[in-house]
């Protein structure tokens, strides 16, 4: 028998608010504000603590599954499989937060409330956090972080598995040493255009939590903004869930953005636009601005509602074990099944950039095998950030070293410094290069190059890249490497693009592997010898150089990602080889009675092995509309194709899917011819020239 109604599990969930709040202190309604809930024995209400991370597995709560870093999960243009890999997530997080329970633990990282995705707009390759997140495109981003959402959350009608968090709202993508205190200030189209739809899109498939950004953003703080929080996200967008600060960001409210002059008043400013949750203390100085009339008390409620609602619908304060996944039990966590679900999702990630005379993939019995350079052995280049931690961290050099033959001579030297001036003296890497017939060197960046603030600890610039270039010191091993080296292939890691035109140049192979997760080595050997074929996509553009780039601190969509560059790319957003010969065939459009364009076209594979291959659907607006897009991704479809098969492909596109944005942020239709291209990466000549399929296109106009 329930001593208290709101521990009724049969009641409606609004009852149970209502009652649980009557029955608080203003004192504890503020501290359920707070990201520590303490607990309130008199009630027998539990503590809580909201902080929880899974960006690409539970993070940093000891034993998980590593998935990939969020961007490799981008390149995997793969929405069935990012929607599984949350599940799984979720999955562990309901084992693991149990088995805390059952130990009496209720701490930091333990509970359901996560947040993850981040979907900013990766617009800027300088940015270090742009690892989070799926890439540069914003229907990209919002397609898988809807399918995050998806598996998260699941599919119960009375509970929620876990509860997301879309973040960080919003335009908020760097300088990371500048997020205290920098206010962004788009254009109305820039805005509607780019910064705005995933998150829109989130919250259109029921997210839970969406988290503010540090900064300003048109001289409102993000996580106090009326402009964000009021205006759009409650009354335009209808939003039904809570909204949580980014952690000690309402403390910049007055020491940096100096909005306002206290912490009261920061606090204030926050709750009466909408900030629910506070990630930090600012919000104990609440009970100062209920007693100077800043804010009621009434004013409290509807925050505690929000949270109070979210406790319930995640079953924090029903009778533990009540829930339908109460019962996961604590050996799924990293288990051979899930490192095999984040193999698979790491060999959808890589991106094969190259492959001079199908030189990949490779025999599994050379005459001598070279692994090398300063990634190849270590950790670093598997995990990213906000990882968990493995109970097996397969490497490079692991992976390739169980791969090979029986009898194949293999080394492994380190090769450079990760990054500054040439390394001195002698240099045994050289000649173990001149004795093998096939090299593999692992180039790129890790997380202590680039990162959030405060986690990329050999980083100048707080966390982000000051050059996108390699270091000097890797750029001068390979040309060494490639006079020694009969055959190279140049493995690149890290979180974004790298500008490599020498890599590009000298390397027979390239292959981009992101941060790849706790099976990385083994996915990477997977590709390598042909046991699975790349399927990967940029999720990103690669520039040939850092001066290639506007101004980082200019948010400004200009001159940024393939949408609106008009400069040349190293390689194009959706670019990624085949092991298959892929052609398009003519491209066919039907109109429907609704409006609705019907695209078909096949796609064949004349080559020897099997290829999954994300078919990309792009439109080119009228050149006519000011500042139109150079090209706009509006839909993807991953194919499986067998060796010597031919498949249709069918987009179906709404009339909506055509509309542009107006300089005051509306969606309009517009009259005029309109490119419609179906291919293998964004349009544009120089995929074709790396060896893209040429694509299918053709001409809609619009009346």
């Amino acid at each position: 028998m329930s001593a208290y109604p709101f521990q009724d599990p049969s009641l409606p969930v609004s009852d149970r608010i209502n009652d649980l709040l009557s029955r608080l202190t203003l004192e504890e309604k503020v501290n359920q504000l707070l990201h520590e809930n303490k607990a309130i024995p008199r009630l027998d209400v539990p503590e809580y603590n909201w902080w929880n991370e899974a960006c690409h597995g539970i993070g940093r709560n000891g034993r998980a599954t590593v998935f990939p870093q969020g961007i490799a999960m981008g390149a995997t243009f793969n929405r069935d499989l990012i929607r599984q890999v949350a599940s799984v997530i979720s999955d562990e997080a309901q084992a693991k937060h149990h088995a805390a329970l059952r130990a009496g633990r209720r701490g930091q990282y333990q509970g359901l409330t996560f947040w993850t995705p981040n979907i900013n707009i990766f617009r800027d390759p300088r940015w270090g956090r742009g690892m989070e997140t799926f890439g540069e495109d914003p229907y990209l981003m919002g397609e898988l972080g809807v399918a995050v959402v998806e598996g998260l959350q699941g599919q119960d009608e009375r509970f929620l598995k876990a509860a997301a968090c879309a973040k960080h709202y919003a335009v908020h993508s760097g300088p990371e040493q500048d997020r205290h205190k920098f206010d962004a200030r788009p254009t109305r189209k820039d805005l509607r255009e780019t910064y705005l739809p995933a998150f829109k899109k989130l919250v259109d498939a029921g997210v839970e939590t969406v988290m503010g950004a540090y900064n300003r953003v048109d001289g409102e703080p993000a996580c106090g903004s009326k402009q964000l929080l009021v205006d759009i996200l409650r009354d335009e967008w209808k939003f039904q869930g809570h909204v949580v600060s980014d952690c000690w960001a309402l403390l910049d409210f007055h020491v940096d953005h100096q909005v306002t002059k206290t912490a009261a008043e920061s606090a204030a400013l926050a709750l009466k636009n909408g900030c629910d949750l506070n990630c930090g203390c600012t919000y104990n100085d609440l009970l100062t601005a209920v007693s100077e009339g800043l804010v009621s008390e009434a004013d409290v409620d509807v925050s505690v509602r929000r949270l109070l609602s979210t406790k319930f619908r995640l079953g924090l304060l029903d009778p533990t074990g009540t829930t339908p996944w109460a019962d996961t039990p604590i050996d799924i966590v990293d288990s051979a099944e899930h490192r095999d679900l984040a193999r698979r999702t790491a060999i959808e990630s890589m991106v094969l950039l190259k492959n001079k005379d199908n030189l990949l993939p490779l025999r599994d019995d050379p005459d001598g095998l070279l692994v090398c350079g300063p990634l190849a052995g270590g950790v670093g280049a598997l995990l990213g950030n906000y990882y968990g931690v493995s109970g097996r961290l397969v490497t490079y050099t692991e992976g390739v070293n169980a791969r090979v033959a029986e009898g194949v001579r293999i080394e492994y030297r380190h090769g450079c410094p990760l990054q500054g001036a040439k390394a001195p003296g002698v240099n045994y890497t050289f000649g173990a290069a001149d004795r093998s017939e096939v090299v593999i060197a692992v180039l790129g960046t890790d997380h202590t190059l680039e990162g959030e603030e405060g986690d990329a600890v050999a980083s100048a610039s707080g966390g982000d890249r000051d050059f996108i270039e390699l270091p000097a010191s890797q750029i001068e091993f390979l040309k060494e490497l490639r006079t020694h080296a009969k055959h190279l292939v140049v493995v690149l890691t890290g979180g974004g693009a790298l500008a490599v035109p020498e890599v590009q140049e000298l390397a027979d192979a390239v292959i981009q592997v992101w941060y790849s997760g706790c099976e990385g080595g083994t996915a990477l050997a997977n590709v390598l010898f042909g046991d699975a074929a790349p399927s990967g996509k940029l999720p990103v553009t690669v520039p040939y150089a850092t001066a290639d780039l506007p101004p980082f601190e200019d948010y400004a969509m200009q001159g940024r990602t393939y949408r609106f560059a008009t400069k040349e790319p190293l390689y194009p957003f959706g670019f990624g080889l085949s092991y298959g010969e892929l052609s398009y065939g003519p491209l066919e459009t039907t109109t429907e009675l609704d409006g609705s364009i019907i695209a078909t076209t096949t796609l064949t594979n004349r080559g020897y092995q099997a290829v999954s291959e994300t078919v990309q659907c792009y439109i080119q607006p009228p050149t006519s509309w000011a500042d139109a897009p150079v090209a706009t991704l509006v839909d993807f479809q991953k194919l499986h194709l067998p060796a010597g098969q031919t498949a249709p492909v069918v987009f179906t596109l709404r009339p909506e899917a055509l509309y542009q944005v107006d300089a005051q942020g509306k969606h309009v239709p517009v009259v005029g011819d309109y490119g419609l291209v179906i291919g293998s990466a964004s349009p544009g000549p120089r995929a074709i020239a790396l060896g893209a399929p040429a694509p299918a296109t053709t001409t809609v106009t619009i009346a």
